[in-house]
């Protein structure tokens, strides 16, 4: 029997199919997240969406049958995004489970949990007890007893068309001028939702829009490249495209169609600090607008130096947080921000609930770009101040002892340090031009997780080679790469 501790994570469910996330774990789960999350709330019914991987309607069904077992009801909704499932959570008001992997390789199948009006179901919210209970029962416990309300009822409902409709709600292209956008689905539920939200397959009406789809089969075994626009080269081919048929821009989904990443005309990536910042202006002004005076926005340790600075601009108030969505999503229903962005491409809105929707935020770049005739290049120009590093990776044995290492270095500068969420150090002022870095342990793994930026690229390039020459001294290097932190 698999130990679920192995695979049911901070914020999620993430395992192989059928070693570890099995049917019979999915039923557990299933009637633990009956008893732990949806009885205790006062709900009677749970909502169900999945993904297009091949395991997906079999757990699914599974789940379902397990949360059913307890009396609970059950409203089916199929294949949908994760964005999706978390809009049926929020307009049903009930507690959700979304059937996903996200980016992983196709070997892997999870479960993304939430409360009733999408809120997280994480480590300390409910995921431990959810764990729990499921491997006391898959261990052979006893004792919960027959349902007294007896079998919860099934019910089917698609609601793609309502997701869609309420999104188109929230931003308004009627007025954009005609744009041609690539968008590579990478045989993910971006081939689902594309269609509807963008397009007329759910019956909304036309946008000015000239979508032209790059891999929009739902195929789970993902054909043509890793549903996952981190890592550079799953963005070749959406860049190639957008250049050869002279888009203005290009999107690239997930698998799970949660995140969404953008490029401009000339199939450069515009980074997701970029893309926080400008939806965080466009939101700002909205609620100033619907006469809002207090108003906040969300980003990570990890967002770029100018997103506070736009935000402040803006005439709002910047709260910084610790990476991973249910700390974003705390520190938003904490203070009521309109918006939050993290590294990752995840965007959140107070209006969807506090949940994360890389569609509407999709929605809001095409606005931007479509209410006046710059290209994408230069009305992005604002929002990327800086230059970054990306995310360095490093293979560590004493992570502690390195870090203290990186603070020794920093102390001698006069820097200053917080710890919020790993270490944070800025350049003392005034003398030298701004540089800032985090390096953060992994939670899973013996890594190092390091990012820099800094007003130019000599100053970002002299402050990293400094602190990898540190870290990578006693170290391994695990190469360059881009890292998903929030899923």
């Amino acid at each position: 029997m698999p130990r679920l501790s192995d695979f049911v994570k901070a914020y999620d469910v993430r395992g192989l199919v059928p070693e570890q996330l099995s049917e019979e774990v999915a039923h557990a789960l299933g009637v633990a997240f009956a008893e732990v999350i949806a009885r205790p709330d006062g709900k009677d019914r749970v909502v169900i969406g999945h993904d297009m991987r091949p395991s997906s309607p079999q757990l699914s069904a599974a789940f379902a049958d397990g949360v059913s077992e307890r009396g609970v009801h059950v409203t089916l909704i199929g294949l949908c995004s994760t964005d999706g499932l978390y809009y049926a959570s929020g307009a049903l008001d009930v507690p959700g489970a979304m059937f996903t992997a996200s980016h992983n390789p196709a070997s892997y199948n999870g479960i993304k949990l939430c409360r009733s009006g999408a809120q997280p179901v994480g480590q300390d919210t409910g995921l431990a007890e959810v764990r729990d209970l499921a491997q006391w029962l898959l261990d052979g416990g006893s004792g919960l007893g027959p349902a007294t309300s007896g079998r919860g009822e099934l019910e089917v409902r698609d609601l793609l068309a309502e997701y869609g409709a309420f999104l188109r709600g929230l931003v308004d292209l009627s007025g954009s001028r005609p744009l041609k956008v690539v968008v590579d689905a990478g045989n993910g539920m971006g081939g689902l939702t594309v269609p509807a939200v963008l397009g007329t397959a759910a019956g909304l009406p036309a946008l000015p829009l000239d979508i032209i789809p790059l891999y929009f089969e739902l195929d789970g075994t993902f054909p043509n490249h890793e549903a996952n626009p981190l890592d550079p080269a799953n963005l070749v081919d959406l860049q190639q495209a957008v250049r050869e048929h002279g888009a203005d821009i290009g999107l690239a989904f997930d698998g799970d169609a949660d995140r969404c990443f953008v490029v401009d005309a000339a199939g450069d990536p515009v980074s997701p600090s970029a893309i926080t910042g400008l939806v965080a202006a466009r939101e700002i002004d909205r609620a100033r607008a619907a006469g809002d005076t207090e108003i906040a926005v969300v980003h990570n340790v990890i967002s770029s130096a100018a997103v506070p600075e736009v935000i402040q601009e803006h005439g709002a108030t910047p709260v910084r947080t610790r990476v991973g969505h249910s700390f974003i999503k705390a520190e938003m229903a904490r203070t009521g921000a309109v918006f939050g962005g993290e590294h990752s491409a995840h965007y959140y809105f107070r209006d969807f609930w506090f949940a994360d929707t890389g569609m509407l935020a999709a929605l809001h770049v095409l606005a931007a770009l479509g209410e006046q005739d710059r290209p994408l290049a230069e009305l992005a120009h604002g929002f990327e101040r800086y230059v970054a590093s990306g995310e360095i990776n490093s293979a560590v044995a004493d992570q502690a002892s390195i870090v203290e290492r990186i603070r020794a270095w920093a102390v001698v500068r006069g820097a200053s340090v917080d710890e919020l969420d790993g270490l944070t150090v800025r350049a003392p002022e005034p003398g030298e031009p701004m540089w800032w870095f985090n390096v953060r342990a992994s939670n899973t793994e013996p890594l190092l997780r390091l990012n820099v930026e800094a007003k130019d690229r000599e100053t970002m390039t002299r402050i990293r080679d400094e602190l990898l020459g540190l870290i990578r001294s006693r170290a391994t290097s695990a190469g360059d790469q881009q890292e998903e932190r929030s899923e």
